[in-house]
């Protein structure tokens, strides 16, 4: 019996007893049976072509810089201004021993600066951060825009440059100061220094 008319018999069978085959048993039977070049039909059906994959990866690398979260609990990561400007009451007033104020003065006297410097830097950086943080952008902008386009370009030619510059001198050096050194240094070598002592 051949088995290809057997598979349909079995197929024929199958259909008129009334038991369709399973959604993941048409898929897999469907994807093995397509051929190679079909991968956009198989990424359609589930599975993700290389494409889809390296693009998707580029995605996940490439992350823009301006919508990246901020941290509002710690504001200085880097800790450029931890021993700089942190400066508390006892780094600025500080009464030596046997010369005291009242205890309500002292106490009165705290509240008022760490109060009034926490509201007026509050109240300066309402009021001035904003600009001033455009005026900084736009300056290190400038700074950047100076060291990619004009410094680095200009050290680089420099250094193209010199290289030739340095090549010749080294030859003009091989050719001409080396046998006169070499000369000198022959006839400097005949002289004798003796030293006598005389009583």
């Amino acid at each position: 019996m051949n088995p290809h008319e057997g598979a349909a018999e079995e197929g024929g069978a199958a259909e008129e007893g009334g038991a369709p085959d399973s959604d993941v048993d048409a898929f897999f039977r469907t994807v093995f049976s397509a051929p190679v070049g079909h991968t956009a039909w198989i990424s359609s059906c589930g599975c993700p072509s290389s494409t889809m994959m390296a693009e998707d990866l580029e995605a996940q690398i490439v992350k823009d810089i301006h919508c990246k979260e901020i941290d509002l609990v710690n504001r200085d990561p880097k800790n450029i201004n931890e021993d700089i400007v942190k400066v508390d009451f006892e780094d600025v007033i500080a009464e030596p021993v046997g010369t005291y104020s009242f205890d309500g003065v002292w106490k009165v006297s705290y509240t008022t600066f760490t109060v009034s410097k926490y509201w007026c830097y509050r109240l300066l950086s309402t009021l001035l951060g904003v600009p001033l943080a455009l005026l900084w952008g736009f300056l290190f902008a400038c700074i950047s825009f100076c060291h990619i386009w004009a410094v680095v370009p200009c050290i680089k030619s420099y250094l193209i440059e010199i290289q030739c510059i340095s090549h010749i001198y080294s030859l003009c050096i091989r050719t001409f100061c080396n046998p006169l050194f070499a000369a000198l240094g022959q006839v400097c070598s005949s002289i004798k220094v003796v030293l006598r002592k005389e009583v």
